[in-house]
């Protein structure tokens, strides 16, 4: 007996075929049609790419369109390594592209910049690591999260330096030294696990003591502020008075010796003088006794003022008195000294 068909059911299209080869063509094509578009990939300026094929090395490809095998088979990871990177430790800049850049744990980010010196004091310190990518292949292998790796030694590394320095190296003085210092221990420990990284710079942003005692902390700072400024001002005092006074008392001595050097000198010559005027008077005593004396009144005579000489032998001297003698002067008492 043949089996009746359910009643309200609509009979087979009798033109209605399933094509399997048009259904093995339509997969073909869109096979065809994925491996083209994941056969080719483009690698930005910035960066290169890591070709791994099953997971494993295969190379580095520059920047620009790059062919690879599809469906998975070829996998190609950017790596941007003409780029600086940077890691912000107790604070993040908005709008960071990186997520790595600042811990994105509001929480976090506050217990990283909390610090403990190596004179038991607390301490806030917010730095930030400048680095770049100098091995792709070993950035892309050898860490699952290299970023993140990072920053865990950084932090680790800058708490191991501010734990060797007192509170005042860490807020005044030493800063330079600590950067200095954090960017050489941790040059050394990713170039010894090799990171694939180089560590360009770090550096020191605010560094506080905790909100609690910023209030004391600043009073002291004010105090040894005012301490340095006046032993500054005492030492400039000191550096102009003491070499002012050494330079008048060199002075003072280079006067005196030269006075003296002179006075000898002068001692010396009245004496060879007197020698020489010893030995001419000694040979002939007229003719030195009168040109002596004829010296001695060609000095003397010019130093009197209203002196006149007059011969002996003038009966009157008040005429010529008179034309030497101006309107409003005086008389001068003149002086008889005969003439030779």
């Amino acid at each position: 007996m043949a089996a009746q068909r359910p009643p309200n059911l609509p009979f087979p299209n009798p033109n209605l075929r399933i094509n399997p080869g048009r259904i093995l063509l339509g997969v073909l094509v869109l096979l065809g049609v994925i491996g083209a578009f994941s056969s080719f990939y483009q690698v930005p300026a910035s960066s290169v790419a890591v070709v791994q094929r099953f997971g494993q090395y295969l190379k580095t490809t520059e920047p620009g369109l790059n062919f690879k095998l599809p469906f998975g088979l070829d996998v190609a990871t950017p790596v941007e390594i003409r780029r600086q990177l940077k890691l912000e430790f107790g604070y993040g800049t908005r709008g960071a592209s990186n997520e790595f850049q600042y811990n994105q744990d509001f929480e976090d980010m506050a217990n990283e910049k909390n610090m403990v010196t190596g004179d038991l004091n607390a301490a806030v310190v917010e730095w930030v690591v400048q680095f770049h990518i100098s091995d792709a292949r070993a950035y892309v292998f050898n860490f699952l999260e290299p970023q993140a790796t990072l920053r865990d030694i950084s932090e680790a590394v800058m708490r191991e330096v501010i734990g060797d320095r007192s509170i005042d190296e860490v807020l005044t003085v030493g800063r330079q030294e600590i950067e200095v210092r954090a960017l050489e221990r941790l040059q050394t420990i990713a170039h010894n696990l090799n990171m694939g990284v180089y560590i360009d710079q770090i550096q020191l942003g605010n560094v506080n003591p905790p909100a609690e005692v910023k209030d004391s902390f600043d009073e002291v700072n004010r105090a040894q502020q005012e301490k340095e400024s006046s032993i500054n001002q005492a030492n400039g005092e000191y550096n102009r008075v003491i070499p002012e006074a050494r330079g008048k008392a060199e002075q003072s001595i280079s006067q005196a010796e030269g006075y003296a050097t002179k006075r000898v000198n002068e001692a010396e010559g009245d004496a060879a003088r007197f020698t020489a005027l010893l030995t001419e008077y000694q040979k002939a005593p007229e003719v030195t006794k009168k040109r002596i004396y004829l010296e001695t009144l060609s000095e003397v005579l010019p130093t009197i003022p209203g002196k006149i000489i007059i011969d002996d032998r003038v009966p009157q001297f008040l005429p010529m008195m008179n034309l030497r003698q101006s309107p409003a002067s005086k008389p001068v008492q003149p002086s008889l000294s005969p003439t030779r």
